[in-house]
């Protein structure tokens, strides 16, 4: 995940910059359930209203969490399908909390009312994010159910009013992408105190409509509009956060944005991002499903690492005889191609494996949904590695980078 509002507030209050974390364990996204009331066109579970046979019972789960909590997780994101699903979910959350995780709940919203929304805020959850892909009719074919966006509106202002804290989660494809803008002013209108825009990564339904993904003048035009959002509101002081997943090239679009603006600050924030370090799947990020397998991170159920069923979650992560965790947690990650001569690897960490191999098969090839151009990540109309490092001008013979700048 990238934090763009930490970013932000690292320039605006010129903080320390802090050495790259190695936390001792992986934020772990739960998929508790494959059920779902909702027939979502980016679903990466392929999920649908029906009983899945062998997911975890209660007892199963509770002890799961206790093995997680011993192998140093500190956060777990409880996901489905639609968490809410299941009969279980407050008692494992109510559980989650008393082991001293960090608590999440991923929802697309309907399942919240009136009937159940105190004892969720009861819960206590560190946060509770709900899915929108756009504006009522949009949203409501995305999802496959007339009257969805209605019921997620409403769950977030339930939410809203009783203090928790709330995220928009939206997924950009180029069949949404203009809602985009009408979503960051509903976060504003409704109090709302999270966006976290997605790009669409390539498992599930979100493979079988890829076609649908963002242009990628499409994805550097949404993230203009949410990186000058996001520095509007770090200025004006406003209680907001902005974050976007599932493309680390967009550390290296901030750094190309604050060149323009904030030249000052370049320095600077080439350090901090080079601290954060880019894509995190296999080390700092885990996925469990809703059998028990563990997942380099929630899009590539196709690689199963072993099942907590089976095995400690620690034994599973740790393991120092899988080659392909071995090469994720290598630094510099074995990528080729493209990705190989980019002078901003120590940035991106590589991007989304998942899409290079769904794209072309091997793993460690460049990733598809790069949107930089050459001139942006160093590299000539061969993919070599330029020898001469990045400044503030490198942008300025890029026409595209212009061209969407002077649209402003």
């Amino acid at each position: 995940m990238f934090r763009l509002t930490q970013f932000l507030h690292g320039i605006r209050d010129n903080t320390p910059i802090s050495p790259r974390r190695s936390p001792k364990g992986p934020v772990v996204i739960w998929n508790l359930t494959r059920r779902c009331n909702l027939l979502c066109k980016h679903c990466y579970t392929v999920s649908s209203d029906r009983a899945y046979a062998g997911e975890l019972n209660t007892a199963q789960a509770k002890a799961v969490m206790a093995d997680l909590r011993a192998a140093d997780v500190p956060v777990l994101i409880l996901s489905g399908g639609e968490p809410l699903a299941r009969p279980d979910i407050f008692e494992l959350s109510e559980f989650a909390r008393d082991l001293g995780f960090y608590v999440a709940l991923s929802t697309n919203g309907t399942q919240i009312d009136e009937s159940n929304v105190d004892r969720i805020a009861a819960m206590g959850y560190d946060y509770v994010g709900i899915s929108l892909d756009g504006k009522q009719d949009l949203h409501d074919k995305f999802r496959g159910e007339q009257g969805a966006f209605a019921a997620s509106l409403h769950a977030i202002r339930l939410c809203v009013a009783r203090g928790l804290k709330v995220g928009i989660r939206y997924t950009l494809t180029q069949l949404n992408k203009q809602d985009f803008p009408d979503l960051l002013q509903l976060m504003r209108d409704e109090g709302i105190h999270k966006f976290y825009l997605s790009h669409l990564n390539y498992g599930g339904r979100g493979n079988v409509n890829r076609g649908s993904d963002a242009y990628f003048e499409t994805t550097r035009q949404a993230l203009d509009l949410m990186f000058d959002s996001a520095w509007r509101d770090v200025r004006d002081g406003a209680d907001r956060e902005y974050v976007t997943g599932n493309n680390d090239a967009d550390g290296v679009y901030l750094l190309h944005w604050v060149a323009k603006h904030l030249p000052q600050a370049l320095e600077a924030t080439q350090a901090r991002l080079r601290a954060w370090g880019g894509n995190a799947s296999g080390v700092n990020v885990a996925n469990i499903d809703n059998l028990g397998n563990v997942h380099p991170d929630t899009f590539w159920w196709e690689e199963n690492l072993g099942n907590v069923l089976e095995r400690p979650f620690g034994g599973i992560w740790r393991n120092p005889e899988h080659a392909l965790l071995l090469g994720l947690q290598q630094r510099p990650r074995p990528v080729k191609d493209r990705c190989a001569a980019c002078r901003h690897l120590d940035i991106c960490n590589g991007n989304s494996r998942v899409r290079a191999k769904q794209i072309t098969g091997d793993v460690w090839a460049a990733d598809p949904g790069c949107y930089l151009t050459d001139a942006e990540i160093g590299v000539d109309m061969l993919g070599r590695e330029s020898v001469r490092p990045f400044s503030p001008r490198d942008h300025a013979g890029d026409a595209r980078y212009l061209q969407t700048f002077a649209a402003k």
